[in-house]
């Protein structure tokens, strides 16, 4: 009969043998003879009919089920299971540095280009970043150029897949015999690490910069990695790149480098900082010869041209007087670095900085009589525009930045806030407040000299800088008021809700953010951001979906009121102009801090005495230095004082530098192409690039005359 299905007998099992005819039934199931039929301890073939089976006489209805049978699995079963696993595994981690170590990165500079920072008329203020100049491409370079850094740095560079193991077991060997630490990582190894990677010490990163090596060699071809590699590695002197480096020493480019030029520059890879022949020439000349000795090694010259070789003369020509960082600049630079774009050109970015008024406020503090006191100055355009700027009396000893980066109290100058409250609130200068001394729990406000009356206009309490109408105020008003009017004007830092001190400025904050609240009263327009670029013109866009906030014409009289008030009968009789100006006086608690803020003609100017260590300042208050300071300024600043006659220039580090402190400035950038304009000996000279060759064109009392450098 046919063999009958196993739903036909869904009731029976597969048994199993008792002891001791297990084993031999567990092999009946395939039995392996030449027919390859399946057999089974429940049918029989039938006699003379092999396609027949017919249903064997179980013998043993108790006998307990048969186990499937299980195969076997041998050593090469396992090995090719892990092998799958770890080739997963590997795909993974491929795919997961596709994501957080993009290709692209490789193209960028690893240190942020030079930036040349300029004053709103060109004048060179400041330059900072890193010397960085075009990427390089190998096809262009002279083959002795591309030898010296493989025999130097990787001989097996264009056979290896990324990692050397062979470099790796010499490294090993040479530092376990030797006792000197030698490295075994490849040039992909390396640019993995400087690209991706920070410099971290640990097996964990060596791992991850083979794998990044790996994928590297993957995806872009030898030369690639070549190129990328020499126009991010650092050459020292804060220089990036080959064509940078080639440059800075020698004032030629990378394409015209002789073999001995090439060698200095590939010794310098190992040590940037120790070898460079600027700082040590004894040492760059001997790596040199290390390099040249290499490169014969490796087959790429032979003896006899490795001994001729001479040692390369230097043409460095970057020397600059520019700093690289004044308060100006280093508030600046970050705002200047989002401006900029990435990419391995140098750039020179105009500021708003005015090198007139960043002048008259060098010598406005200069004259001042401060003895150990410190001095901020901040001047800006009512939109924000900072066009001077003072942090201290000299960024030599400290570049801590006391108009940007110091939070102290902005004592009386707070009032403005209160009395802008009071305005908005429905009063106005000519109302009365009770002037007289009083208690608020343990709170008790004194004004100054110990004069009080009964009453008070709102006006003279301004003008005075009442400390108790100031308070009687406040309370009047509510500090949710208060502090809300704060906050449309700009002010960012924490205002301590419900305390009626808040009222005499008690809460810290910065010179330069008190200053842009100002601003916003003087343009009637707030909230003022303080800005060191040029403001872009407001479109209908911005003025649908950034509304600015503007008192009432009202209001706006009424304040102005009070502050020119302040100044012509007041606390800041020291500021007083011959023209119209508004300001507001400011003491801390015990003399710990003195400002006077106000604004006149288009410029808001915010001065600020103190010590760094918060202690008490001997007989300085608002209405003295500070307003002092702040009226010479805008004398010279609004043409009522003329400038002194020009002196003997001298440098000084209290902010940016201007044509009048710099001795011999000779060296101002013309572009982002790395031509310069050099001022020597009356003559000027441009240096520039003509179809790739170095050129200078001089202009002198003989006429023009057009040199070729370097080649």
């Amino acid at each position: 009969m046919d063999i009958p299905s196993r739903q036909s007998y869904p009731k029976r099992r597969l048994l199993r043998w008792p002891w001791p005819r297990r084993r031999r039934a567990s092999r009946a199931i395939f039995d392996d003879d030449e027919d390859e039929r399946p057999l089974s301890p429940l049918y029989d073939p039938v006699p003379g009919d092999p396609e027949r089976f017919r249903l064997h006489d179980w013998p043993y209805p108790e006998a307990e089920p048969l186990e499937p049978l299980r195969k076997k699995r041998g050593r090469w079963w396992w090995i090719s299971r892990g092998f799958a696993a770890v080739l997963f595994l590997f795909i993974l981690l491929v795919g997961w540095l596709a994501f957080t170590a993009p290709l692209s990165k490789s193209l960028e500079p690893i240190a942020p280009p030079q930036i040349t920072l300029l004053a709103a008329d060109g004048t060179p203020i400041a330059r900072n970043g890193a010397v960085v100049d075009q990427p390089v491409k190998v096809a262009d370079l002279p083959p002795h150029v591309v030898q010296a850094f493989i025999a130097i740095e990787d001989r097996r560079f264009y056979s290896h897949w990324g990692v050397d193991p062979r470099g790796i077991a010499r490294a090993a060997w040479s530092n376990l015999t030797t006792g000197r630490t030698q490295g075994g990582s490849t040039i992909t190894q390396q640019l993995a690490k400087f690209t991706f990677l920070t410099p971290e010490q640990s097996l964990t990163r060596k791992a991850r910069e083979a794998l990044i090596a790996f994928w590297l060699e993957a995806w872009l071809t030898k030369d690639e990695i070549l190129e990328r590699y020499l126009s991010n590695a650092y050459f020292g002197d804060n220089t990036y790149g080959l064509r940078a480096a080639s440059l800075h020493y020698f004032y030629r480019q990378p394409e015209k480098l002789r073999p001995e030029q090439a060698a200095m520059l590939a010794g310098l890879l190992q040590a940037p900082s120790r070898y460079a022949p600027t700082r040590n020439f004894e040492l760059a000349r001997e790596r040199t010869r290390t390099v040249i000795g290499a490169m014969v090694d490796a087959g790429y010259l032979t003896p006899e041209q490795g001994r001729a070789m001479p040692t390369p003369r230097l043409d460095v020509r970057d020397g600059s007087d520019l700093p690289t960082g004044t308060y100006f600049a280093d508030w600046a630079l970050p705002e200047a670095r989002k401006l900029s774009d990435i990419g391995y050109s140098r750039e020179t970015i105009t500021t708003t900085l005015d090198s007139r008024l960043q002048a008259a406020a060098r010598r406005a503090v200069a004259r001042a009589s401060l003895g150990k006191a410190q001095v901020a100055l901040v001047a800006m355009r009512p939109n924000g525009e900072v066009v001077a700027m003072i942090g201290g009396k000299d960024y030599a000893q400290s570049p801590f930045n006391r108009a940007t980066q110091a939070h102290r109290q902005p004592g009386s100058t707070f009032k403005l806030f209160v009395y802008l409250a009071a305005l908005e609130a429905g009063m106005s200068p000519s109302d009365t407040i009770d002037n007289s001394e009083f208690e608020q729990g343990s709170y008790r406000p004194r004004n100054a000299g110990g004069h009080y009356s009964d009453s008070i206009t709102l006006e003279d309490a301004f003008a005075r800088s009442s400390n108790v109408a100031a308070v009687r105020l406040f309370n009047t008003v509510g500090s949710e008021a208060v502090i809300g009017v704060a906050r449309d004007l700009g002010v960012t830092s924490p205002l301590a809700e419900g305390d009626p001190s808040l009222a005499l400025g008690t809460s810290t904050m910065t010179l330069l953010e008190l200053t842009s609240a100002y601003a916003g009263v003087a343009g009637n327009e707030y909230p003022v951001v303080p800005r060191a670029f040029k403001a872009d013109e407001r479109g209908w866009f911005d003025w649908i979906w950034e509304p600015r906030h503007s008192l009432s014409s009202r209001e706006h009289a009424d304040i102005e009121k009070m502050l020119r008030a302040a100044v012509n009968r007041g606390t800041g009789r020291a500021a007083m102009l011959q023209a119209p100006n508004f300001g507001k006086t400011g003491t801390s608690q015990d003399n710990r801090d003195a400002l006077f803020i106000g604004y006149a003609g288009d410029l808001v100017v915010g001065v600020w005495v103190g010590n760094d260590d918060n202690s008490p300042l001997a007989g300085v208050h608002g209405g003295g230095v500070p307003a002092r300071i702040w009226r010479d300024f805008m004398k010279q600043a609004l043409g009522e004082q003329s400038a002194p006659a020009r002196e003997t220039p001298r440098p000084d580090p209290s902010g940016p530098v201007q044509p009048l402190d710099v001795p011999n400035l000779r060296d101002i950038p013309l572009g982002d192409d790395g031509s310069r304009l050099r001022l020597e000996d009356g003559a000027a000279t441009i240096s520039t690039r003509i179809e790739g060759i170095p050129v200078d064109i001089r202009l002198d009392d003989d006429g023009v005359r057009v040199e070729q450098r370097a080649d």
